[in-house]
């Protein structure tokens, strides 16, 4: 009876949230699964079951394949630039400033540039796009040309040019998602004791010994997940690409992205059985992503 009133408490306090999760996230999953099977075009009351027709199409998609040219692109320099930003961000405004007094502190001025490095993340996407399309202007209003010209170099068409326009838009990616990564792996740096870093300043251990031999490997369960994190940040990009460039993925698809095209697919074709097989493709490539990253970065865990 006792265990029963146990598990009854519990049980009771996990019902709600496993009801919501299951209509609003697990429901939509299994009817965008349903859907991908059908040739549905978002009004007919019957669609027509067609099997993997739709998943076949994808190989012929050359849309589809430049999208992924480009997530693979993204899912190579993201999480790398901006975990290496941040981890060293983050050490100089915990540790930076070296031994004083008692312990070891960060720079001067640590917990403004916090809260600073954390700005990006109180804007909008919408807000990020727009500000950053002003500043990529390809004329002399345009904030990074006007300096351009007025250093005599001629204005670069940052969205435009097929080249760099890529590049740029992983830029703002970067640029925003720097200052969370920042925070976390601040509250990750804050957890490891002090002593470690003290004993090793005392044997005359610098920065750069510090955070290989100290920092780095103490931290990697936090590096880890943010890693995942950025690694299905890097499957995304929808409203900032959108902002940015519009869903055709301008200049010639060199910033087109799945999540758009599933969009354009779905709401400019009417082609929601083909949408949704875009949508469960990409699905099955980030948890595939996750699972790999976690595994192949599995270790044990470190006490301290």
């Amino acid at each position: 009876m006792e265990r029963l009133r146990k598990y009854g408490f519990i049980a009771g306090f996990l019902i709600v949230p496993v009801v919501l999760y299951s209509v609003f996230v697990i429901s939509p999953y299994i009817q965008a699964f349903q859907i991908s099977l059908t040739d549905w075009d978002g009004y007919a009351a019957s669609p027509a079951y067609v099997g993997l027709e739709n998943f076949a199409k994808l190989f012929d998609d050359d849309a589809f394949w430049q999208a992924l040219r480009n997530h693979g692109i993204l899912l190579l320099v993201l999480p790398l630039a901006t975990t290496v930003i941040a981890l060293f961000f983050s050490f100089l405004i915990n540790l930076g400033g070296g031994s004083h007094g008692a312990g070891m502190r960060g720079i001067w001025g640590s917990k403004f540039y916090r809260v600073v490095f954390f700005f990006p993340q109180v804007l909008a996407v919408a807000v990020v796009g727009v500000l950053f399309r002003a500043i990529y202007r390809p004329d002399e209003y345009g904030v990074v040309n006007g300096v351009l010209i007025k250093l005599g170099f001629d204005p670069v068409g940052w969205l435009v040019e097929p080249s760099i326009a890529l590049w740029a838009v992983i830029a703002v990616m970067v640029w925003q998602a720097v200052g969370f990564y920042v925070v976390l792996f601040s509250a990750g740096m804050a957890a490891i004791p002090k002593d470690y870093f003290e004993a090793a300043a005392l044997d005359g251990a610098g920065r750069f010994r510090l955070f290989f031999s100290i920092t780095l490997p103490l931290l990697r369960d936090t590096v880890q997940v943010g890693w995942v994190y950025l690694g299905i940040a890097a499957f995304d990009g929808f409203a900032l690409i959108q902002v940015l460039t519009g869903d055709k993925g301008e200049p010639d698809g060199t910033t087109h992205v799945l999540p758009v095209q599933i969009w354009k697919t779905a709401f400019n074709y009417s082609e929601y059985g083909y949408a949704s097989a875009m949508g469960v493709a990409l699905f099955f490539l980030t948890v595939t992503f996750a699972v790999l990253t976690l595994r192949t970065t599995r270790r044990e865990r470190i006490e301290f």
